[in-house]
């Protein structure tokens, strides 16, 4: 049934996709203009020097924010973890993400991408190796805390450092392979984290403390690499020619000067109060706060089925290896058609339909289905969406609305976090504690289905 083969063949499917993405991302975009050969080489320039690295470090970030999942099938009987104080302390995660994401974002701008995206990796990557000291609940949320301060702001830093480098009509094919981290990170991640576990005792630390250790130290390594390939932008690109650099500063400034912006030029205080940048942050809730919750707490419904650590981590990859090639190829198809709105909102109402069903299925291999559908869908949102909300934003007002959308997108996973572990706790069903995140799905389809259409309105 879960035959060692299986993951390696779908790694080498994921690898084919990716490495096809990569290769494809200049001759894709021809639906408004001929492609030309400067173009094509600068931006397949731009993507081989600076994606991949950046896609590692995403990579690095998930697996840090959610192997407590794995390491609360030993950790919570360990410490004395409930399921409700286990959600909370997962939830808080995205407190501190949310309340350090706005200042983040901008301080970015101020000092550098280069600088400051270095200094993320490396204080989240301490903070997650310190998570091997915690030794009950108030250690647990402390640090859950300091994570989400730690790695605030590199994922809105990420998408906004792209919008330096790539014009409009690339980024819901860049994002989305970008983005194609997370499920990887889940699809990789899962195996090794439940073989980490096996190694409780040696030194005298138990398997979940070694995860810990293991996993977070890679991310200071990265945040010390970025100090040295990561250029704060494409004038300090030593990489791009002078001909490569004048056709994208002018490409980028052709943009902002041609694109219809809903949001328009603001202050940063009207940024934080449009019903836009306030509509894409619902909207983003009810895949955000999915993805986050299920990546988190998908180990542990998986294992209910009373399978060994091995095979949890093994079938909990399945949802995110098919996610990682379906978001490429959604992500795709929405910069091929030009079509943003449909691309967003189908995903969350196929998400809200699978979470509903899951109150009547029972049965392991269902339940796979279910993740299966539940998972892609969350996934295969992210490049549309953030190729949609961009468009809806001026360059004068991105960092702030893009680090807003985001952080109060979180919000859900704080949600959804947390009231899976209570409804677990006073109900035992698993099923019954997804339903919020369903509801915030719903929620989102029917904003992007009445907004998306009128962006330019405003």
């Amino acid at each position: 049934m879960l035959g060692s083969d299986t993951p390696v063949k779908s790694n080498r499917r994921i690898g084919s996709v990716i490495r096809e993405a990569f290769l494809t991302i200049a001759p894709a975009t021809t639906h408004d203009h001929a492609i030309s050969e400067i173009e094509k080489t600068t931006i397949s320039k731009i993507t081989w020097r600076i994606l991949p690295f950046l896609m590692l470090c995403y990579f690095i970030a998930f697996v840090d924010r959610v192997n407590a999942g794995f390491a609360a099938l030993h950790m919570n009987h360990d410490i004395g973890l409930s399921p409700s104080v286990f959600g909370l302390g997962g939830g808080l995660f995205y407190v501190s993400y949310v309340i350090f994401e706005i200042p983040s974002n901008l301080l970015m701008e101020k000092v550098g991408a280069r600088i400051w995206i270095a200094r993320i990796l490396v204080s989240w990557g301490l903070v997650s190796a310190a998570m091997a000291l915690v030794v009950g609940p108030n250690s647990f949320y402390g640090l859950r805390l300091l994570l989400g301060a730690a790695e605030a702001g590199f994922f809105p830093g990420v998408i906004l450092y792209l919008t330096y480098w790539y014009p409009a009509e690339y980024r819901g094919r860049i994002v989305a392979i970008f983005m194609c981290a997370i499920p990887v990170s889940s699809f990789i991640g899962s195996p090794i984290s439940a073989a980490l576990l096996g190694t409780d005792g040696m030194l005298g630390l138990h398997g979940w403390q070694w995860l810990f250790i293991l996993e977070g130290l890679p991310a200071v390594l990265c945040g010390l690499i970025a100090l040295f390939i990561l250029p704060d932008g494409p004038a300090k690109a030593p990489w791009l020619t002078e001909e490569q650099r004048d056709w994208l500063t002018a490409r980028l400034a052709s943009d902002r000067t041609t694109s219809k912006q809903a949001v328009g030029h603001l202050s940063v205080a009207q940024v934080l109060t449009n019903r836009y940048v306030w509509a894409a942050s619902f909207i983003y809730a009810g895949a955000s706060g999915a993805s986050q919750c299920l990546s988190l707490w998908q180990p542990q419904i998986i294992k209910s089925f009373g399978l060994t650590d091995m095979q949890t981590g093994l079938l909990n990859s399945i949802p995110f290896g098919i996610a990682s090639v379906l978001m490429i190829l959604w992500g795709r198809n929405s910069d091929r058609t030009g079509e943003r709105t449909w691309h967003v909102a189908i995903p969350l109402a196929l998400l809200a339909g699978s979470l509903t069903v899951a109150l009547g299925i029972g049965g392991l291999w269902p339940t796979i289905l279910i993740l299966v559908t539940a998972v892609t869908a969350t996934y295969i949102v992210k490049g549309p969406f953030w190729a949609l909300s961009t468009e809806w934003l001026s360059a004068g007002v991105a960092a702030a609305a893009i680090a807003q959308i985001n952080a109060i997108g979180n919000i859900g996973g704080f949600l959804g976090t947390w009231l899976l572990g209570v409804i677990k706790d006073a109900t035992g069903s698993y099923p019954l504690g997804l339903m919020p995140l369903a509801a915030m799905s719903l929620v989102g389809c029917v904003l992007v289905l009445r907004l998306g259409p009128k962006r330019s309105a405003v």
